[in-house]
């Protein structure tokens, strides 16, 4: 059954027009009256409503709620993914990955070794870019709840901003804890943060500044990964902890 993001408060019963995302989507699948489809992204309820198309036009497409379903895919406990962009496609490949992982929340940096620098309209054009990345992601996976895509902001600005939960950097620094040995520690429904640099990986002082700040270092193993590569891995083990 095809699923369509509708961020939206429903109820029984109740008929509407989808978005104009939505309304594409269902046109593209050539979807008629009287067909079913499943919608996800009610954010009083969560979970999943199964819908009846009911009437197709050209900028609009009606559809009826029909009944809300309780169904969460998502790890047990809140995973934020803070990383330094990498370059190209990599960071769409990214955003994909950790939202079928169901990560909570995915925050662009740049750090001073960062090659991608986004600022203004730029920025705010890649955010909404991967914003849309995720929500395909979870039509295509079966996650309820899209992951936010913060605005991209650098290191020292997003450090000024408080958080609540368990804190890691990735990094291969001599007496890293195993991350394997770092989740295991960590509450079944704790919130964690992982953080992971750019290509280059953080600078001597981005890394001193974070240990000073009180997040871990942990590390993924003897190996050299690509800065995406990287993240996914801490990701799924983080979720595979929960």
């Amino acid at each position: 059954m095809p699923r369509i993001y509708h961020p939206a408060s429903l109820q029984t019963g109740l008929n509407f027009a989808l978005t104009p995302q939505g309304t594409r989507h269902v046109q593209v699948l050539r979807l008629q009256p009287g067909d079913t489809l499943t919608l996800f992204g009610d954010p009083v309820r969560g979970g999943e409503w199964s819908a009846v198309v009911q009437g197709m036009g050209r900028q609009t497409v009606h559809v009826q709620a029909v009944a809300h379903h309780a169904i969460e895919r998502e790890p047990s406990r809140a995973i934020h993914l803070v990383v330094g962009m990498p370059t190209n496609d990599r960071m769409d490949w990214l955003v994909e990955k950790a939202t079928e992982l169901g990560v909570a929340s995915i925050q662009p940096l740049m750090t001073e070794r960062s090659v991608l620098r986004l600022q203004g309209e730029r920025a705010d054009k890649k955010r909404a870019h991967w914003q849309a990345v995720a929500v395909s992601a979870c039509e295509q996976c079966g996650g309820n709840r899209v992951p936010v895509l913060h605005e991209v902001l650098t290191l020292d600005a997003w450090l000024r901003q408080p958080i609540d939960g368990a804190r890691a950097m990735l990094c291969l620094a001599a007496g890293s804890q195993p991350l394997r040995d770092w989740a295991g520690q960590q509450g079944p429904s704790q919130p964690v943060w992982l953080l992971h640099g750019p290509e280059g990986g953080l600078a001597p002082a981005e890394a001193r500044r974070l240990l000073e700040l009180g997040w871990q270092p942990v590390t993924l193993g003897p190996r050299v990964l690509r800065a995406e590569t990287a993240a996914i891995v801490a990701t799924t083990w983080m979720a595979g902890a929960a």
